[in-house]
């Protein structure tokens, strides 16, 4: 039996979103940010705003969504980290979001940073949202419009209905070291994952964990999402099977939504991301980490 996605509504092509720009209940948001990784600095790397790459050219009719700045926790030790689901409802509303809307998410270089938004609306309950398949990359490769004409939507109005268990803390994290029925997945790179690149402090990774990068996921020129099938193999060769609870992790909670965003797709039905990750697991001395034998 062939593998499909089990969602193909939360994904659209680029054809698909030229040909509905007009449809007046559509939302959609650039969600790009970047981070400039550094060395000698102390930090793991800088983050960049994408909004100047968004005001140089974007997909008519769409806005920008600053996830540092408008998203997260500013009070927060580490990046990235959600808000309330009553004020991730609000930030969403605030930026045009109506319980009503189609909402259509992409991104440049990379689709993690929609899946993170995707994951924050699967989140408080708002189902009728879409990843942009390639995302900016692929849209610009297939010629399609680019424009500056900035849009502003009127404010909308969201009621958070949170679905507990998609996000989890390092005591959650804690409890699957040695727990059969649960897989703990790393999405950062092989490097950082073996321990060979102590960008987040200590080196190395989750014991037990096993690693599916993110950046394997994607086809690294379209940006696209590769097939079903290929996407299955990849988490089942480390075990990341649908019968487990699946707790994704990376540096910071991005990349680890979109192996979570994809083993949605494939059916799976427990599975949640660890929000601060290595940003909070490398940092911690009190916390077990693993490293390859070299």
């Amino acid at each position: 039996m062939p593998v499909t996605w089990q969602h193909p509504e939360a994904i659209v092509t680029g054809e698909w979103l030229e040909t509905h720009l007009g449809d007046p209940n559509l939302r959609i948001y650039d969600c790009t940010t970047y981070l400039r990784y550094e060395e000698g600095t102390g930090r793991p790397y800088r983050l960049e705003s994408g909004r100047n790459d968004w005001e140089a050219g974007h997909i008519p009719g769409s806005m920008y969504l600053d996830l540092q700045a408008d998203f997260s926790n500013g009070d927060a030790p580490t990046n990235f980290m959600r808000l309330t689901p009553e004020d991730t409802a609000a930030a969403f509303a605030k930026h045009g979001v109506d319980a009503t809307n189609r909402v259509i998410l992409y991104a440049r270089a990379s689709p993690q940073w929609a899946t993170r938004f995707w994951w924050m609306l699967h989140w408080i309950g708002f189902d009728n949202a879409a990843i942009l398949d390639g995302g900016m990359d692929n849209w610009v490769h297939e010629g399609r419009p680019v424009t500056t004409d900035v849009t502003a939507y009127d404010p909308g109005s969201i009621v958070a209905e949170p679905r507990a268990g998609l996000f989890v803390d390092k005591q959650s994290m804690l409890s699957t070291i040695g727990d059969s029925s649960t897989c703990s997945l790393n999405a950062l790179s092989p490097d950082l994952h073996s321990g060979e690149n102590p960008r987040y402090g200590r080196p190395g990774r989750i014991p037990g964990s096993t690693n599916v990068p993110a950046a394997g996921l994607v086809d690294s020129t379209t940006k696209t999402f590769l097939a079903a099938e290929s996407v299955a193999d990849s988490f089942a060769a480390v075990g990341a099977t649908p019968d487990k609870r699946v707790l994704n992790y990376c540096g910071g909670g991005i990349a680890a939504t979109l192996d979570a965003f994809l083993q949605y797709q494939l059916g799976y039905e427990d599975i949640a991301v660890y929000d601060a990750s290595m940003s909070e697991w490398a940092k911690d001395d009190a916390l077990p980490m693993e490293v390859d034998d070299i």
